[in-house]
C-alpha cells in the first residue's frame, strides 16, 4: 500500500495531539476511544474491527506490512506520521512506530456473566498495568471466558496494559467494576464458586475440586486481598517446594489457571 511520507503528519497535527492526549484516562472516557501501539495489539484491534485510525512511520511502514494492509482491507484510516510524532504518540522509550485508535472494547460484568462461564479472572484492585496485561492475555491463554477487573483499578485500555496483553485484551472479554462487592454477588447469583489464593490458605490446590464452574479472585500485588479474603468459598494455597517465600501475581494466577481449565477439560472428556 502506497503512503505518502512526504505529507506525513507531524506531532503538531491535531490528530496526532488527541491521539497522544489518549494516555489519560480522562480522555479515553472523553473520547470514547483508546491507543494501541505495537504489532500484536495493533494486529489484533485491525483483525477484530476495534481499529479506527492507524498511525505508522515509514520504517514501521515496510517492518510491519501485513498489518497495514490489513487494515487497508478492512477500511481503517491509514495516516503516515514522522518520526518525531511516533515519540509523541508512545510512552516507551523506543517507539515502534505503529499505532492504532480503537472504539473501546470494554464489557459489563453482567454479560460476560450471562454466558454461563466456567472460568473467570477477578483481579482486586490491580495497580500494575504490566501485571494487568499479563493476566488478560495468561486468561486468553488458558481459556478463561472472561477477566473482571475489580475495586479501583488500572485502567484496562491503557496503552501499557494493551500491550502486555499483546493483543489478547481484543480477544477475551474483560470487564471493570468499581463496586467489589457488586462483583461477588454477581459471581454467586451465577452459581459460581469462588477461590482466593493465601498462603496459608486451608486447603492446598491440588485438593480442591476445580472441575465446578469458577472464578478466581487475585489480590493486590501489594496488599493482597486482606479482608476480602473471607469472601471466598475456599482460600487456596499453593504449595512451595523451593525456598523462595511467595510468587508473584502473575505466577500465582497462571498456576491457578492452569490447574482450572485442566481439571474441567478432563471432566468434559469423561463426560
Amino acid at each position: 500500500m502506497a503512503l505518502d511520507f512526504e505529507q506525513a503528519f507531524t506531532e503538531r497535527t491535531p490528530r496526532i495531539v488527541n491521539a497522544a492526549k489518549l494516555h489519560r484516562a480522562g480522555q479515553r472516557r472523553k473520547a470514547k476511544a483508546f491507543l494501541v501501539e505495537g504489532e500484536n495489539a495493533v494486529d489484533a484491534a485491525v483483525s477484530t474491527g476495534a481499529a479506527k485510525d492507524l498511525f505508522v512511520t515509514e520504517r514501521a511502514a515496510e517492518r510491519f506490512s501485513e498489518v497495514v494492509t490489513a487494515a487497508g482491507y478492512m477500511d481503517v484510516y491509514i495516516h503516515p506520521i514522522t518520526d518525531k510524532a511516533a515519540k509523541s504518540l508512545s510512552d516507551t522509550a523506543t517507539t515502534t512506530g505503529l499505532f492504532a485508535v480503537c472504539d473501546p472494547v470494554l464489557w459489563k460484568a453482567g454479560k460476560i456473566l450471562a454466558g454461563g462461564p466456567d472460568l473467570v479472572t477477578v483481579p482486586v484492585e490491580t495497580a500494575e498495568p504490566g501485571n494487568a496485561g499479563t493476566l488478560i492475555r495468561t486468561s486468553d491463554a488458558l481459556g478463561a471466558d472472561g477477566v473482571i477487573f475489580a475495586g479501583e483499578t488500572v485502567d484496562p485500555l491503557g496503552c501499557k496494559v494493551a500491550r502486555a496483553s499483546a493483543g489478547s485484551l481484543f480477544h477475551i472479554p474483560v470487564a471493570r467494576e468499581t463496586n467489589i462487592k457488586d462483583v461477588l454477588g454477581q459471581l454467586r447469583s451465577r452459581q459460581m464458586q469462588v477461590l482466593a489464593t493465601a498462603p496459608d490458605g486451608e486447603a492446598e490446590l491440588a485438593d480442591v475440586d476445580l472441575t465446578a464452574p469458577t472464578a478466581w479472585l487475585f489480590g493486590n500485588e501489594a496488599h493482597g486481598l486482606g479482608e476480602l479474603q473471607a469472601e471466598a468459598d475456599v482460600r487456596v494455597r499453593i504449595p512451595l517446594r523451593g525456598r523462595a517465600e511467595s510468587l508473584n501475581l502473575a505466577t500465582a494466577a497462571a498456576i491457578c489457571l492452569y490447574e482450572s481449565a485442566q481439571a474441567q477439560a478432563e471432566a468434559r472428556a469423561a463426560e
